[in-house]
């Protein structure tokens, strides 16, 4: 993989918090996703770069690891563990035959020499001295990637299939996930080391904002506007819900901002099939205007009546 500047994809500086590495991404990721720049060969490869970036960056752990060893992040728990070892062995007087030939890498000097002749130039091989031992199997680095669904999305059970580092992965999303919400899939991370087990792969979900209902925990909110003739006399208005409008009677004398549940229309509850949350709809009652005479005259009757 190429070597990037992973602050520089993202636009922030070194100093950029956690929440800033989030905000960025997400405001990057809106426009750059390939739904919306179809046929955009550019935009697709600044997206997979932005998500890259992300992946390394949102994970503390991670990101503390590119921080130090720049382009040769991936292989940062590697050295670690291969320095500790030349300790050991040292301590005991014996010879490491980990390819470090005796030299200490320590106090931030340039790492290159290390991980060229560590893991070759090609990023392939670890810990083979010049008599070709190897110093241990070690498994792969877990990956973080981000997921933006939509709330009908996330409502339903489905498929989809996205690359990371190159490599198509197939998921199963449950119906009722959570913005935020991390799921880990064993052994889908890189390649481990020397025989070593691979990494994993962590996703977080983010849940983009609908604009027709607010989630609450397992239920869902929504306004719905009646006019004044139906909030005084009653009447029937349609509502929609995650699975299409119903019919609600209105009852009459309801006054403005009055909430009614709809059970059992709320969201799906997670990993729980045929469990869902409820619906809460509040009532906007929108007054008439450009009355004409005639009906200014009614109202005046109702005012003095």
């Amino acid at each position: 993989m190429a070597y990037i500047d992973y602050y520089k994809i993202l636009g922030v500086d070194k100093s950029a918090t956690q929440d800033d590495i989030k905000k960025a991404y997400r405001k990057q990721a809106r426009k750059l996703h390939p739904d919306l720049n179809p046929n955009d060969k550019e935009a697709e490869r600044k997206f997979k770069e932005l998500n890259e970036a992300n992946e390394v960056l949102s994970n503390p752990e991670n990101r503390a690891k590119y921080d130090k060893y720049g382009e040769n992040w991936k292989h940062g728990e590697q050295y670690e563990q291969a320095q500790q070892q030349q300790r050991q062995y040292q301590s005991r007087g014996g010879n490491y035959e980990g390819g470090f030939s005796g030299a200490d890498f320590g106090g931030g000097e340039d790492f290159s020499d290390f991980f060229q002749s560590m893991f070759g130039s090609e990023g392939g091989g670890f810990g083979r001295s010049s008599r070709g031992s190897a110093s241990g199997k070690f498994k792969g680095q877990d990956v973080q990637a981000e997921l933006n669904l939509n709330l009908k999305d996330a409502a339903k059970t489905h498929q989809q299939t996205f690359d990371i580092n190159g490599k198509k992965v197939r998921i199963t999303i449950p119906a009722g996930v959570s913005d935020g919400q991390k799921i880990k899939l064993k052994g889908h991370g890189n390649p481990g080391f020397n025989g070593g087990p691979a990494g994993d792969l962590y996703i977080t979900f983010n849940i983009t904002p609908d604009p027709n209902f607010e989630r609450v925990g397992d239920d869902l909110k929504s306004k719905i506007s009646i006019d004044l003739y139906t909030a005084v006399l009653g009447g029937d208005v349609k509502v929609e819900t995650l699975e299409g409008s119903v019919n609600l009677k209105v009852k009459p004398e309801t006054q403005n901002g009055t909430t009614v549940r709809l059970k059992g229309k709320g969201f799906p509850v997670y990993k729980k099939d045929g469990e869902f949350g409820d619906l809460f709809v509040t009532y906007d009652v929108k007054l008439p205007t450009n009355l004409t005479e005639k009906q200014k005259e009614l109202f005046e009757q109702l005012k003095n009546s």
